[in-house]
């Protein structure tokens, strides 16, 4: 059975870190490149970090590079997402998912991550 499940949020201080995860299942996890997304209320999902599938290629959207960090364990099928120094403006519900992305269906319910200022 297809599954994506983000957990790791929360609410933190301006300045804070977190550590999302991401628990996948009944896909081929080890050999395909992983995304994190986000979403704001009302907004589109939009891309934060990518990472290919043996970990040796990673990018980051301009706006968390030298931030966030996305790393991931094929053995445990899990993504990862380190978030240091977190802005108010990371305020939002992160999700995980393939590149490219499984059926709408398997969207997992996303953690929230909230930044107080």
């Amino acid at each position: 059975q297809v599954q994506l499940v983000e957990s790791g949020g929360g609410l933190v201080q301006s300045g804070g870190s977190l550590k999302l995860s991401c628990a996948a299942s009944g896909f081929s996890f080890s050999a395909d490149a992983m995304r994190w997304y986000r979403q704001y209320p009302g907004k589109e999902r939009e891309m934060v970090a990518d990472i290919s599938a043996g970990s040796g290629i990673r990018y980051y959207a301009d706006s968390v590079r030298g931030r966030f960090t996305i790393s991931r364990d094929n053995a445990k099928a899990r993504l990862y997402l380190q978030m240091n120094n977190l802005k108010p403006e990371d305020t939002a519900v992160y999700y995980c998912n393939r590149m490219p992305p499984l059926p709408n269906r398997y969207w997992g319910q996303g953690t929230q991550v909230t930044v107080s200022s």
